[in-house]
């Protein structure tokens, strides 16, 4: 399904999370490529493992290739005209969580959270790790929130 207007939208991806998927998946392409590098001195030592079992790790990086290309593409928040959309690491498409404009009473943001509150006692509200978001996107993250909400200022952390 196409966004109506997508040009008025800011997407935020798993991208820093995919980081770390990309790291192990590459570990492992190098466990398997090991299992195969060895398989000539088997004749002469014959307690090396057989280089099928370098089928797995390989098997596993394909998962984690997979993963983080899941990561790296789909969005994690969405800020859009009508609030924020919150999506889910597994069945995005049910969990789904929309924050309308007018819901938020204020927001704070520091390096690692942000916190949107629902009322001015600041008594409930949404935190959201911004562990997931690579670092660069973080910047632009708190400048879109400080635009929308003028009035507050980054929380010392």
């Amino acid at each position: 399904m196409a966004v109506a207007e997508s040009h008025k939208e800011l997407r935020f991806t798993r991208a820093g999370q995919a980081a770390g998927f990309w790291m192990a998946a590459a570990a492992l392409v190098m466990t398997a490529l090991v299992f195969v590098l060895v398989a000539p001195y088997r004749a002469e030592h014959g307690e090396l493992p057989h280089p099928a079992w370098g089928l797995i790790p390989l098997g596993l990086a394909v998962l984690l290739v997979r993963f983080a290309i899941r990561c790296t593409r789909h969005a994690y928040l969405i800020l859009s005209p009508i609030g924020v959309e919150v999506f889910p690491l597994f069945r995005p498409e049910n969990g789904m969580q929309l924050v309308a404009w007018a819901q938020i009473d204020s927001a704070e943001i520091d390096a690692d959270r942000l916190t949107l509150h629902y009322n001015p006692e600041k008594t409930a509200g949404l935190h959201l790790s911004l562990a997931p978001i690579a670092q660069p996107q973080r910047e632009l993250l708190a400048k879109a929130i400080r635009g929308r909400f003028p009035d507050i200022s980054d929380r010392p952390g």
